[in-house]
């Protein structure tokens, strides 16, 4: 083999160009396929452009509500199911704080001020609170 052949197959350090192309789905360590959300949030022309972060954020909610139809022995992704992935992920609840999903009811979450108190909170609440003016 020539110097020439050999040096338009291989770059620095010893590793050949023509290496294996890594798919969007397997960079961002997701199962959902990420080009093929892609494809679809460009033909359904819900915006002029789509950035490239838009089917990523949106594979990963996907992944997470179907890991949530799996948790509740379902087949199909609900709004419900999105609903609870979202709320439990901290990235995507930040994304979608502001966002009103239909159909999807609320997060179940019970204010730490009305659960029953116990005899230690009753004892130090007891103490803090004087009637003395």
């Amino acid at each position: 083999m020539s110097s020439a052949a050999s040096a338009s197959t291989k770059g620095r350090k010893g590793k050949s160009r023509a290496s294996k192309s890594v798919s969007r789905s397997v960079r961002a360590g997701l199962e959902f396929p990420v080009g093929r959300i892609a494809r679809f949030l460009k033909e359904g022309k819900y915006a002029q452009r789509v950035n490239a972060g838009a089917p990523v954020y949106l594979a990963a909610a996907l992944e997470l509500a179907g890991n949530q139809a799996k948790m509740s022995k379902r087949n199909r992704i609900s709004p419900r199911h999105i609903q609870l992935a979202v709320a439990n992920d901290e990235e995507l609840s930040k994304l979608l704080e502001n966002v009103t999903i239909p159909s999807a009811g609320v997060v179940p979450k019970i204010h730490q001020n009305l659960f029953p108190m116990t005899t230690g909170e009753r004892e130090k609440e007891a103490k803090t609170t004087s009637q003395d003016f």
